[in-house]
């Protein structure tokens, strides 16, 4: 072979070497960016992995914390029934000063209009005498121009001045006249209270009702939810007050001890209260109850007009002999001011206290409405004395009040609540009856008021209108007082927004806290009386959601957590309740559910109607809430005009039942709506045997 074939084939050899480095490097290449994929891919899988268990802590933390918050706030609950009485010892007594108002008004505030319009100032109108390139007939010129523009100035500011002088008299003018008739108006009440106690040191029964009525309805010890309800009557003769007073029913104590989360079952379960120690409580809080009262009522005796008080506890609620509706008397005692005066109220056991000590009477079983024979009654009170129930007879009638008087009341009892209001003008108020100050600096400033002296329910559109009209005003809040009650429209447009809904109970509670008098009609509580010719106005609430989830759309109609009755349980196999209140509908478009509701037509014992969602087993056996989402409530009148719609929480994995929400019935007897989530893995049969229906 030649030396050029050598050559040839060392070039060739050289070049097969070359070749297979370059694939061996692309092979390592390739393999080292395997290694990194899979590298990566293990790193991103440690890290979802790490980022599903912090989630999974920090769901589980969560849910631990909200049922711990839970169990706090019954322990807080149940706390303060324990210390009702040490704590009502430690609240300052009534006095009659407390009734009297300080002659003081808001000083005048003119703002923007205290500040003078400023003129112009002359030095600021000159003319440059320097400069060559200046003439004489060009300065000349320019100082008269400058001249001219300060005279223009100067009558525009003085006309300005005068504008505002003008402004600021007027403005003057009508504080003054503001002052002075809210300055009448102090006077002319603390006259009224300066002849009230006259009277009460003279005996006078009327007198000595008004004034201890006032004190029990203005004492601070009493914690939220319990009733104050008062007829009383005053025996000059004896130095007596004999009065029934309304006692908070059972449910004032929990049934749930304590709420613990189960992560296994992802739901909370609540652990009951023993019975026999929820009654004890309950008994507890009955006796101190009675013994704060007698305690409030001689504490506020600065006048000496008490020897003795006769007070009887009563709860409204059902004569288990006749089922019908009864104010059944728990406990009794009749108390003298030496006896009274003797106890150490902050170390007694109340229910030894007032059963021996104070030889009372307490039921053995109140929760079980067993009464006791109550003592001496406010209608036994003989001699022509004075028997006063709040909300009734004895006090003038709201519907038949006239209009402007009625005003007048509803401004008086803004005055006595601490804040400055006067009544506007009969025409053009645009909307305003009543304009209101409440001089706190934190959640105080200007209130619109309207009044409407209503029989029939206030519809939404009273609402809007007065959220239209805070706006326009510009006023921090809007308040509409009624003497009827408001429906679940208006308080679903009410909610989120700076307005306040009063109904014609809470007025009157209102008014008989702050001293003043009035009822509705015949005394019973708006809403709470019905006859089987009145025909209430319905809601229709339509239901609808995302997702291809097939649901079934149940009601419940409940006292706290537990259904009246099986029949009150609305669903597919029971379209209705027995007195057709709650009645299921057919899905119309756009809504997938619906259920009709007589919110006026519930039963007198009903304070909740709750509303829940299950997955249809049979559709979709193997389906969950996952897919219920974007869900809402759409709020219908009886024509079908859409007032409002409902938020509603989303389902979640793993749960087959929800409770969308409630309404529930307020103190005035409005219903509001609050929304639900709690949900349920063990599907329909799960949630309502938490409502106390028996499932075979």
């Amino acid at each position: 072979m030649s030396r050029r074939s050598h050559g040839l084939m060392a070039v060739w050899a050289e070049a097969q070497r070359q070749q297979q480095r370059r694939q061996e490097a692309q092979r390592r290449a390739q393999l080292q960016h395997q290694r990194d994929q899979e590298r990566q891919a293990r790193d991103a899988e440690r890290a979802m992995a790490r980022m599903h268990r912090e989630r999974q802590v920090a769901y589980r933390r969560q849910r631990e914390a909200d049922a711990r918050r839970r169990t706090e706030e019954l322990d807080a609950r149940v706390a303060a029934l324990t210390g009702l009485l040490a704590d009502g010892c430690r609240a300052p007594a009534f006095t009659a000063a407390a009734l009297l108002r300080p002659e003081r008004v808001e000083e005048f505030a003119p703002g923007a209009l205290a500040t003078p319009v400023p003129m112009p100032d002359p030095a600021r109108y000159q003319v440059p005498t320097g400069g060559w390139h200046v003439g004489a007939v060009r300065r000349d010129r320019a100082q008269e121009e400058a001249r001219a523009r300060y005279e223009q100035d100067w009558y525009a500011a003085q006309a300005a001045e005068s504008r505002r002088q003008a402004q600021l008299a007027a403005y003057r003018q009508q504080y003054d006249q503001w002052a002075a008739g809210a300055l009448a108006g102090i006077r002319q009440h603390n006259a009224g209270i300066e002849e009230l106690l006259s009277a009460l040191r003279g005996g006078e029964a009327e007198a000595a009702v008004e004034y201890f009525s006032a004190a029990l309805y203005s004492s601070t010890a009493w914690p939220e939810g319990f009733p104050r309800q008062v007829a009383a009557a005053y025996d000059p003769t004896a130095r007596q007050l004999v009065l029934d007073w309304e006692l908070p029913g059972y449910d004032i104590v929990p049934a749930t001890k304590s709420v613990r989360y189960m992560p296994t079952a992802d739901q909370e379960k609540e652990t009951a209260r023993p019975a026999a120690q929820r009654r004890a409580l309950y008994r507890d809080v009955l006796a101190q109850s009675m013994l704060l009262v007698l305690r409030d009522l001689f504490a506020a005796d600065g006048h000496g007009v008490l020897d003795s008080v006769a007070l009887n506890g009563f709860v409204a609620d059902v004569d288990p002999a006749t089922g019908r509706p009864a104010q059944l008397c728990l406990a009794t005692v009749m108390a003298s001011r030496s006896a009274f005066d003797a106890l150490r109220l902050e170390q007694v056991s109340a229910v030894e206290c007032l059963t021996d000590a104070l030889r009372g009477q307490l039921a053995a079983r109140p929760d079980q409405r067993t009464a006791v024979r109550p003592g001496r009654l406010p209608g036994d009170v003989g001699g022509g004395t004075t028997v006063v129930t709040h909300g009734t007879d004895g006090e003038p009638d709201l519907y038949e009040m006239d209009p402007v008087a009625f005003e007048n009341l509803v401004a008086e009892l803004f005055r006595a609540m601490g804040m400055q209001a006067v009544t506007t003008q009969r025409s053009g108020d645009g909307g305003v009856d009543v304009d209101a100050l409440d001089p706190d600096p934190i959640r105080g400033g200007k209130i619109v008021v309207q009044v409407k002296r209503y029989r029939d329910t206030v519809p939404p559109t009273a609402v809007r209108d007065l959220y239209g009209t805070v706006q326009a005003e510009g006023a921090n809040k809007g308040v509409l007082v009624t003497t009827s009650r408001f429906g679940p429209g208006s308080h679903t447009f009410a909610n989120g927004k700076p307005l306040s809904l009063i109904a014609g109970p809470e007025l009157v509670d209102l008014l008989g806290r702050y001293g003043l008098r009035g009822r509705l009609g015949g005394g019973e509580r708006s809403g709470t009386s019905r006859t089987a010719d009145e025909a209430p106005d319905h809601n229709v609430l339509g239901m609808n959601w995302s997702g291809d989830v097939a649901l079934d759309v149940c009601a419940l109609v409940c006292r706290g957590t537990t259904v009246l009755s099986d029949d009150h349980f609305v669903f597919y196999n029971n379209p209705h309740t027995p007195d057709g209140s709650v009645r299921m509908l057919p899905g119309f478009a756009p809504d997938r559910a619906a259920v009709q509701v007589r919110f006026e037509g519930l039963p007198p014992d009903a304070d909740r109607l709750v509303l829940v969602a299950a997955v249809d087993p049979q559709a979709d056996p193997d389906a969950d809430l996952s897919g219920f989402t974007d869900a809402r409530i759409r709020l219908l009148d009886a024509t079908g005009a859409e007032q409002g719609q409902l938020e509603v929480s989303d389902g979640r994995r793993g749960e087959t039942a929800l409770v969308l929400g409630s309404f529930r019935q307020r103190p005035g007897g409005d219903w509001d709506f609050v929304i639900g989530g709690k949900g349920y893995p063990g599907g329909l049969e799960a949630l309502v045997q938490e409502y106390g229906i028996a499932v075979a």
